[in-house]
């Protein structure tokens, strides 16, 4: 958990300013309502962080090192180890900057096109890599992607379960979707589940289902560049479920772009109103 900074002037400035962007949003919170909560003055803020974006750089910025160095020790190993390492690695690091995984959860858009939200996206790719192994399949791709996507949720969704408890089932999670050979069915009845089962199209039943993160579609070198998140058919060679496409259109990019730019709409709202996953948008982001 997200260890508290000393009672300085600037720690101060950085922890109401992470209560309100968790709270609020980035882009309904003002420097001045940051300094009306500490009884500075709007200029007592800016002779630290000019910008509301150095804030969120100096709020983001233990975790992004944290990852980072996380996936330099995950390299050093065997794959079968790496992946373990990493995944274990990275539910640790996302327990312990809860906090600010949850603002980045609440508004995505507060790291804009700039180096930071770059960054953001190479450590969630190499993060893929390290999970998928050598030689992936996209199968094994789209695994990596969900077992990452199941490191980080559930330390927002489930914010009141203990670290230790949350941290056993979190892990939970890549060993059953790892598992060699996973529970058989039988007696030809469906096998038992937590919940009502999922719609048809793939949809996720709730906003916890869909992936956090990282959030990143990964691309696989032996896939042609197609995305690891891409449908692909079933083991019967049927066709590829309907859902939401994959990609977009240049004029859908454009749209996406022009409304991220604008600052008003959220990466969902885009999502929706282009017909597309957020990842999909994401992608098309980290591209521009």
């Amino acid at each position: 958990m997200d260890t508290a900074p000393p009672d300085d002037t600037r720690s101060r400035i950085l922890r109401a300013a992470l209560e309100r962007f968790a709270e609020q949003g980035y882009q309904r919170t003002s420097l001045r309502e940051i300094a009306d909560r500490l009884r500075l003055t709007k200029a007592a803020i800016l002779y630290h962080f000019p910008t509301k974006e150095h804030l969120v750089l100096d709020l983001v910025e233990p975790m992004l090192t944290d990852l980072e160095g996380l996936l330099v020790e995950a390299g050093r190993h065997a794959p079968e180890r790496a992946r373990w390492v990493l995944v274990e690695g990275w539910i640790d690091t996302m327990l312990r900057h809860r906090r600010s995984l949850g603002m980045l959860f609440h508004d995505i858009n507060m790291l804009s096109h700039g180096p930071t939200f770059q960054r953001l996206m190479r450590i969630a790719m190499r993060a893929n890599e390290l999970v998928a192994g050598p030689n992936a399949s996209r199968r094994d791709q789209v695994r990596a992607v969900q077992a990452i996507a199941m490191c980080s949720d559930p330390v927002v969704f489930f914010d009141d379960v203990p670290d230790e408890v949350l941290r056993a089932d979190m892990l939970d999670g890549p060993r059953r979707l790892f598992a060699d050979d996973p529970p058989a069915r039988t007696g030809g009845a469906p096998a038992a589940t937590d919940g009502p089962p999922a719609p048809a199209d793939g949809a996720p039943r709730s906003r916890a289902g869909a992936a956090v993160e990282v959030r990143v579609e990964a691309t696989g070198a032996g896939d042609g560049g197609r995305s690891a998140t891409r449908p692909g058919p079933g083991p019967g060679g049927g066709r590829r479920r309907s859902g939401r496409p994959p990609a977009m259109s240049p004029a859908q990019v454009a749209t996406a772009r022009r409304m991220y730019a604008d600052g008003a709409h959220s990466a969902d709202e885009i999502a929706a109103h282009l017909g597309v996953s957020r990842a999909t948008v994401y992608r098309h982001l980290a591209a521009g």
